[in-house]
């Protein structure tokens, strides 16, 4: 499975291409319209989401409601468009035209000055129009998909915030799946510690107010996912190594860790290292699960725990110093809409881009030109691991 993303923030359509979904798969197009919905939603967010209602049209690949094996389309409108036809023109428009909302004071933070520098843009626009988290609704439309595949082979995927501005939800290690769903879905804030709840919302009105940012960190559970994939053999085959790429992907996530991460640092290794267990009903198991069900680059059968750090987003209302590419003069740098938060919604966005890679590895690893055909090779392969 592979796939590819197109648009623009302004532009007319975001599109996505996928190509190796197997055929006889039950789409959704209900579910995928809620996932999108979810990433629009979450305390703190700004105008534009306000605008826009994503919607997902599937365009080729599906007929009857299931998948055929030839690749899908999937476009989501922007229904802003009519107001950016002549700013985002395909076809040539006058010289008055090409200055209107030029930017020339890049953001600090941003692609903005950097992609300018590298595709010789003297417009900074044509950077930040692509560079824009607008990208990520695709990213959750394929996510969606990909997790009505995990669905059908009874692997389950949930996401929450860990932290948001420095307030630091209580999660304990075995918190399940279901838990979490059923948690989040009653939180403007996509927490499931709903104890901090209030103090979390009243601190983004606050940073809003001050015309600042927060940011935070993420959390993604998944269970129920088969032992031994992933593989030790060769770097770029290590499936937490493609994990950590897919969450460090999204924009303005600078970190990622699996099981307790980073505290591995201050403790010792008879304090990190998950004990094996083994019983008739279940086989093999961990005691613990510290590594976040993953050893060797391997999934070990235990639940994924992975989260990511998302920084606080880079334009403000208050904004930083920047320098104009024109005059080389310091200038306080260009405001685009933004939200004072957006990490409720980029752990939708984080849920969905380790479910694709998840995906992207089963369909790599297993027969799969139909569903029929994938759901036996991994039953087979569920058997043979319950059975080493």
């Amino acid at each position: 499975m592979r796939y590819l993303t197109a648009g623009e923030s302004h532009g007319p359509q975001l599109t996505a291409i996928i190509e190796g979904v197997p055929a006889g798969l039950a789409i959704s197009v209900d579910q995928i319209n809620q996932e999108l919905a979810r990433r629009q939603g979450g305390y703190g967010r700004g105008g534009r989401m306000k605008i826009e209602k994503d919607q997902v049209q599937l365009t080729s690949g599906i007929r009857h409601g299931k998948t055929l094996g030839s690749p899908i389309t999937m476009i989501v409108e922007n229904r802003d468009w009519k107001n950016w036809q002549t700013v985002m023109s395909v076809e040539p428009v006058s010289e008055k035209d090409e200055q209107l909302r030029r930017v020339a004071k890049p953001r600090p933070g941003h692609a903005d000055l950097v992609g300018g520098m590298k595709y010789q843009h003297r417009d900074l626009r044509n950077v930040l129009e692509r560079s824009s988290a607008r990208e990520t609704t695709m990213r959750v439309a394929i996510g969606a998909l990909s997790k009505q595949l995990l669905a059908a082979l009874d692997i389950e995927i949930a996401s929450h915030v860990a932290v948001l501005g420095g307030i630091k939800a209580e999660v304990p290690m075995t918190l399940s799946v279901a838990e979490i769903k059923e948690k989040t879905a009653i939180s403007e804030v996509n927490m499931v510690d709903l104890t901090i709840e209030d103090q979390v919302k009243t601190l983004i009105d606050e940073t809003k107010k001050a015309g600042d940012t927060l940011g935070g960190i993420v959390e993604v559970r998944v269970e129920n996912v088969p032992a031994g994939l992933g593989s030790y053999v060769q770097w770029d085959k290590k499936l937490d190594g493609k994990l950590a790429q897919a969450m460090l992907s999204i924009n303005a996530f600078k970190g990622v860790e699996f099981g307790i991460g980073f505290e591995s640092a201050f403790r010792p290794g008879s304090k990190v290292m998950d004990e094996i267990t083994w019983n008739q009903t279940n086989g093999y198991q961990r005691a613990s699960n510290h590594l976040g069900g993953f050893e060797g680059g391997m999934t070990n059968g235990e639940q994924i725990i992975v989260r990511g750090v998302m920084k606080p987003i880079p334009t403000l209302y208050k904004p930083l110093m920047s320098v104009d590419i024109d005059t080389k003069e310091p200038y306080k740098a260009s405001v685009e809409r933004s939200d004072s938060t957006a990490v409720p919604a980029a752990s939708v966005v984080a849920e969905h881009v380790i479910a694709t890679t998840l995906a992207m590895e089963i369909l790599d690893h297993f027969p799969a030109d139909n569903l029929t055909e994938l759901k036996k090779a991994v039953n087979d392969h569920r058997q043979m691991i319950q059975e080493f």
